[in-house]
């Protein structure tokens, strides 16, 4: 099974939803690790500004950090391997990497049936 963790640069907020303006991949993002982690899978993120001796503890992203700068940020890693930098990995990739149907992470809406009934 695969492992997978994301080094996220400085966010406001763990997930990085939050704020007047969102970025849409990290909202994706967010709800695909949220599944993932409910389906049992082994999914981190780390936030640079909260969880900073993570990417000290990790030797393979302290280089990037050294040769390129928070700005390479996110790296991605999967079994110990860097298998992106600069980019969120894509729902494809996530599912390739889990071994799961990419659907299984596509956020769908709710079907919400109000029943109003004014008085009379």
């Amino acid at each position: 099974m695969s492992k997978v963790e994301i080094f996220d640069p400085a966010l406001c907020c763990p997930t990085g939803v939050c704020g007047p303006s969102v970025d849409p991949k990290l909202t994706r993002l967010a709800a695909a690790v949220f599944t993932l982690e409910k389906k049992g899978f082994e999914i981190k993120r780390y936030n640079l500004g909260i969880e900073p001796i993570k990417f000290v503890e990790n030797q393979k992203v302290n280089q990037i950090l050294h040769d390129k700068g928070p700005d390479a940020l996110p790296v991605v890693v999967v079994n110990d391997e860097i298998v992106k930098v600069g980019d969120y990995p894509s729902n494809e990739e996530l599912a390739n990497w889990f071994d799961i149907e990419e659907s299984e992470l596509s956020m769908k809406k709710p079907k919400i049936r109000l029943d109003v009934k004014f008085a009379k």
